[in-house]
Order: C-alpha cells, then structure tokens, then sequence
C-alpha cells in the first residue's frame, strides 16, 4: 500500500543534483552505464538511433568494435584508431 504523505513527484533539489544538462550528446555514440563483473563488464550505450544497447567486448558498432570495457569507461576502435568512451559528467 502507497503512503498518502509520499509525494509522487521528486524535489527540486535531488532533480537538480542528479540531473546533468546535456551531459549526452544525442547524435553520438554516448556511455550510459557499466555493469558485471570486472572481468567481464558489460556498457549500456545509447546509439545516435537514439536505441539503447547492452555492449561487451568484441561488439561490432557502425562506429567500431569495442575492444575494452573497464571502470574508466568503453574502448572502441575505429578504423585502426581507438577511442575512449567516459561515463557523463566524469
């Protein structure tokens, strides 16, 4: 059973404080997430679609092959150059 006294909505200052203002570019290939071991992690990506794909290692992109997936963030290699995706706002 809901509480009645629990606002639905989210106060203004936790939206503000986890809210980054265009911390995605939307017509790239952003990082939104790792997960999994660290072994074996997996990176939730958000295509320039605007579809969001669950990625690990070995993933063939139009725009490259993921070739690592570590805390820091994903690898990927574009056409013999490699390229380090960041989490948002790190």
């Amino acid at each position: 059973m809901e509480n009645p006294t629990h606002a639905d909505s989210t106060s203004a200052k936790v939206a503000g404080l986890a809210t980054q203002n265009n911390a995605v570019n939307r017509s790239n290939l952003s990082l939104l997430g790792l997960f999994g071991p660290e072994d074996s992690m997996t990176a939730l990506i958000r295509l320039p679609s605007g579809r969001t794909r669950a990625v690990t290692r070995g993933t063939r992109l139009s725009q490259g092959q993921v070739v690592a997936i570590d805390a820091q963030g994903l690898v990927l290699n574009q056409r013999g150059e490699t390229k380090r995706l960041l989490m948002p706002g790190s």
